[in-house]
């Protein structure tokens, strides 16, 4: 029986409420579909860490994570020990450079039941492919003087290596899907960067002719992600305009709360990591309200990543009809607690899996 050993980061806030739940359901996954389990190993990294030791996670703590199959991350952040940008520096975006998790995926779709702001939803389900190492994101730049003379320049870093990479893994989805690839761009505006993935992007689909191929400048997109955002299949976008497309996306679904993501390695160096979009929520945390469905479908991600898709597809199924039914927290509409809420979830794949 293969086993994976998973390294799990709870983080701050309602990432310590959601993730033991989400644990839970990977262990009911694992034994009712038999064949893989799971091994967990919690480390206590986190903002709290920060204030004790002043960094986010010990000097080896990048070599111990790097003996895991996988890392389970809840959230990051609590402003008030440390600004946001330190904490995410310090852990998250750390890992996602240091392990070379190059793509980070995350979905959208219609769920009945859930009460989507767009007047009429037409059962979308998309998935952005982000590409996650460089962009707009790079570390190049810096500031120069004080005052009123201060300047700040930032570069963003675009590499035909990691431009094409993020769309061949996007259409290779795509041929998993409804075959078809939407480029996020903004060519008419930014000079160089957006032409030279607009090339990669077109020297890239002629490796793939069975798959349909739109191009979209990135305020148009956003605006057709909420008018017609059933249109769309797969979306291959930079660092910036991914990030941005998916809090849309979890948006136009009704919540951020129930987002997913997933920061995959490709080349098998190290560990990949599964996060749900959501922040750490420090004004909910301690009262078990918090949202589980984003943990929970992040672990549906891992599942699909380990080659358990159908397991997955079961999960998230689960997910359906708990959502369909009523059985959610109040931020979706709902009733129920965290822990209630994941009970749903856990009843409903049993239900599904015999």
């Amino acid at each position: 029986m293969k086993k994976y050993e998973i390294a799990v980061l709870p983080g701050d806030g309602i990432g310590k409420e959601v993730v033991p739940p989400a644990l839970e359901v990977l262990q009911t996954v694992a034994d009712i579909h038999g064949g893989f389990q799971f091994e967990f190993t919690e480390f206590p990294w986190s903002c709290d860490y920060y204030a004790e030791h002043g960094k986010m996670l010990p000097d080896d703590g990048l070599e111990i994570l790097k003996g895991f199959e996988g890392i389970f991350l809840g959230a990051v952040g609590n402003p008030k020990i440390i600004p946001d940008h330190v904490s995410l520096w310090g852990l998250l975006i750390k890992i996602r450079r240091e392990f070379e998790q190059v793509i980070n995926i995350r979905p959208a779709k219609f769920f009945k039941g859930l009460r989507s702001p767009l007047l009429n939803p037409s059962d979308f389900d998309l998935i952005v492919v982000r590409e996650n190492s460089e962009g707009e994101y790079s570390e190049v730049g810096g500031r120069i003087h004080k005052g009123e003379n201060e300047m700040a320049i930032q570069n963003a870093i675009f590499t035909r290596i990691g431009s094409e990479r993020a769309m061949r893994f996007a259409f290779e989805l795509a041929k998993k899907r409804r075959g078809h690839v939407t480029s996020a761009t903004k060519s008419n505006g930014i000079f160089h960067s957006m032409p030279f993935w607009d090339e990669v992007f077109s020297d890239v689909k002629a490796d793939y002719p069975d798959i349909k191929t739109d191009a979209y400048h990135i305020d148009a997109l956003a605006a057709f992600f909420v008018t017609r955002p059933q249109i769309f299949d797969v979306i291959v976008a930079s660092n910036l305009f991914g990030d941005i497309l998916t809090d849309i996306g979890g948006a136009i679904m009704g919540s951020i709360g129930i987002a997913p993501a997933a920061n995959i390695n490709l080349n098998g160096k190290y560990p990949s990591m599964f996060e749900p979009v959501h922040g750490s929520a420090p004004d909910i945390y301690g009262k078990n309200i918090a949202n589980p469905i984003g943990q929970i479908w992040t672990a549906k991600m891992m599942l699909d990543h380990f080659g358990y898709d159908e397991a997955g597809k079961l999960l998230l199924d689960a997910i359906g009809d708990s959502i369909k039914s009523g059985h959610i927290t109040r931020d979706i509409g709902g009733q129920l607690s965290t822990r209630e809420a994941a009970d749903a979830i856990i009843n409903n794949f049993k239900k599904r899996a015999n």
